[in-house]
């Protein structure tokens, strides 16, 4: 982490806007999905160690890939398939007193809103009772976008209010998923 830290300083002028900061552990982080870069750059404001989930297509390409996801306890999620075996590390994780990431995207885009949000961020927030703290993170799209072309420039991320569900009900999950994208819009389209 402390190479990922120094390069994120020196070639793209990381600037983090804690706000209020991060609540007390357990929470779920929940983020948009711009860069390969994006979980590195979350970790990096953060500044401890969260469980990402990530799709299994990251695992089994690279060595060295491998041993960094398995390094940072990264939780792979399968394709199409319901993710049980994710969901119950993530939900293991969270009682633990640990802290889960997620990308409700699903995948890295162009545009904030380009695709469907889903809401597994929001229930794992509702289901297991914590908070769930909106990350918007800004400028990886330009120093490392979908095109993977590595370039300098400035990233910046913001960390928004913990927003929390009024229950487990699906309303109540699609309440949280809602106010966590009314949030993230507000902040990328300013």
């Amino acid at each position: 982490m402390p190479t990922v830290r120094l390069a994120s300083k020196t070639l793209w002028r990381l600037r983090v806007d804690r706000g209020s900061g991060f609540p007390r552990a357990p929470f779920v982080i929940a983020a948009n999905h711009y860069s390969f870069l994006d979980p590195a750059i979350v970790g990096v404001a953060f500044g401890r160690r969260a469980a990402f989930l990530a799709l299994v297509d990251l695992f089994g390409n690279y060595r060295m890939l491998d041993w960094t996801l398995d390094r940072f306890g990264v939780i792979p999620v399968g394709r199409g398939v319901v993710p049980l075996g994710a969901v119950r590390a993530a939900l293991a994780h969270l009682a633990g007193g640990g802290i889960v990431a997620v990308f409700p995207e699903g995948t890295r885009v162009r545009r904030f809103g380009d695709v469907p949000i889903r809401r597994g961020a929001a229930w794992l927030a509702a289901r297991t009772g914590v908070p769930l703290v909106p990350v918007a993170v800004i400028g990886t799209d330009a120093v490392l976008g979908l095109e993977n072309r590595l370039r300098r420039g400035s990233v910046r991320v913001v960390v928004g209010p913990a927003l929390t569900a009024a229950g487990a009900r699906l309303e109540d999950i699609e309440d949280l998923s809602r106010r966590w994208q009314k949030w993230m819009a507000s902040v990328l389209n300013a």
